[in-house]
């Protein structure tokens, strides 16, 4: 099939996929597999895989791109999804939320809390993906948002924001390491010259969300109730009663990062910021020790195999968690009955945040392997940009066609090797040519990127808001980036 015919299909079904959750109110997870077989379908993939060949290589069917794409989105979020909840719920449940969030708003004021958790989401996404980050921020989130008496996405959004623009722009995240590989990049210089045009964005990412959340923003119903749950009622069955188990049973209004249900007896103290800051930060040390050892260790160095493996995400939040096992429940006396019903409390609602964020992953699966993303590249190969904006321009549109940034990243990458390595360009404008193409792969985020669903179901925005807030921010973020690397490009030159 031609290479216009491949995009119109895409652009169709796109459209298709807005039309049915906007208009017809058709839940995001059933309208996301929908079209996924329809846009399947009517690209040529075939019904059946069909096996590998000497002349051929294997082609995935429709329901096998289903499951694949499945698979491996839930691969990296759900057990990452079910254990950030768990830690949530423990520390929402224990008061330490509340504690932290009023600590911190009578530290700064409520003015300020947006700017400082965003300064601190830019430090914090250096060494953590994104969705990790953004799902151990979200209690802390949810609770400052409480304390300031504001709806979570306008302290949410400029987090997220600033959290995917370190993502797919500084080392050690695997995009732009890999694409740096692909393109004979240093980096060094690319975490250098990242972290001074990141630096800007997470300022330019807290006033543009103010501007975008300057108008109340409805919630989705599910997530008003986890939200107006969170941290909420002193009732009397929490604690150490043994076996009354207390809230988190049925978790009520349960939600991504808590539940319904008590939180702590009438008599019982919550417990002090440092062990929430603990336990906040231990995962995101553990994960900082793996990523800084592997970056820094020579392949084959005796301890690489246990740095990394200490400081992978779902070890490093089992740790937290179990150290939230302690501090929160068995030194304050609660019993294992009540300590297990509410990290089981805090699994149902993230049910529909996992699912829906697989149905993302499996429309991206269902693009690229129907050929979208191929024919998008060649088609803006050949028009003949200067490098740097070929780069952005052509990571933008894969982004947007396909979901993915670190494919983006790759693809655009691979398809400009050839290119950089033969010229002549300096180490500086190398890692400026990865990095342009970084942040074209940071904007348009919207249905087709698992990203688009953990941050709108987190925040409670329907499709519709997503769009007019998250996918308008990570645009303007991701032009700017390109506008600074131009800048730096220039004084370069």
């Amino acid at each position: 099939m031609g290479a216009l015919s491949l995009l119109g299909i895409a652009a169709g079904g796109i459209a298709l996929l807005l039309v049915l959750i906007i208009r017809f109110k058709v839940h995001a997870f059933v309208a996301l597999l929908l079209v996924s077989i329809l846009v399947g379908v009517v690209s040529g993939m075939p019904l059946v895989t069909v096996p590998e060949t000497a002349d051929a290589p294997e082609q995935l069917g429709v329901i096998s791109a289903i499951t694949a794409g499945m698979g491996d989105t839930l691969g990296s979020v759900a057990v990452l999804v079910a254990l950030g909840a768990m830690l949530g719920r423990m520390i929402e449940v224990s008061g330490g939320a509340e504690s932290l969030a009023g600590r911190f708003t009578g530290w700064l004021g409520p003015r300020r809390v947006s700017a400082a958790l965003t300064a601190a989401a830019l430090v914090l996404a250096v060494p953590v993906f994104f969705d990790v980050g953004f799902i151990i921020l979200v209690p802390i989130i949810y609770g400052f948002a409480k304390a300031a008496g504001v709806d979570p996405v306008k302290f949410g959004l400029p987090v997220a924001g600033i959290m995917l623009a370190v993502h797919v722009s500084v080392p050690p995240h695997p995009g732009v390491v890999g694409g740096a590989a692909l393109l004979g990049g240093d980096i060094g210089w690319i975490l250098m010259l990242g972290l001074l045009v990141c630096a800007p964005l997470a300022v330019l990412a807290h006033f543009v969300s103010k501007r975008l959340t300057r108008r109340d923003i409805p919630m989705l119903p599910a997530t008003r109730a986890q939200f107006e749950a969170f941290g909420g009622g002193r009732g009397d069955d929490a604690g150490a009663d043994s076996e009354s188990g207390g809230g988190g049973g049925n978790g009520a209004g349960g939600g991504a990062v808590g539940g319904g249900g008590a939180t702590l007896t009438t008599t019982e103290a919550p417990p002090s910021v440092w062990t929430i800051l603990t336990l906040i930060l231990t995962p995101l040390a553990f994960i900082m020790v793996g990523t800084t050892a592997q970056t820094l260790l020579p392949e084959g160095h005796a301890l690489l195999p246990v740095l990394s493996f200490v400081g992978a995400p779902v070890f490093a939040l089992l740790v937290a968690l179990m150290l939230a096992y302690f501090l929160l429940g068995v030194r304050r006396r609660w019993s294992t009955t009540h300590i297990g019903e509410v990290m089981e409390a805090a699994l149902p609602p993230v049910a529909i945040v996992v699912l829906v964020t697989g149905a993302g992953g499996v429309f991206a699966k269902v693009l690229t392997e129907s050929g979208v993303g191929e024919a998008l590249a060649d088609t803006l190969a050949g028009i003949g940009l200067p490098i740097l904006l070929s780069g952005f321009v052509l990571s933008l549109a894969l982004r947007a066609s396909q979901g993915s940034a670190t494919v983006a990243i790759l693809t655009t990458s691979g398809l400009l090797a050839d290119m950089t390595l033969g010229g002549a360009y300096s180490t500086i404008q190398v890692a400026l040519i990865a990095l342009a193409i970084a942040f074209g792969s940071l904007g348009l985020s919207h249905v087709n990127d698992s990203g688009f669903w953990v941050v709108t179901r987190y925040l409670g925005l329907s499709v519709s808001d997503g769009l007019r807030t998250w996918t308008v921010l990570t645009t303007v973020l991701g032009l700017a980036g390109f506008l600074l690397v131009s800048l730096l490009w220039f004084v370069v030159g």
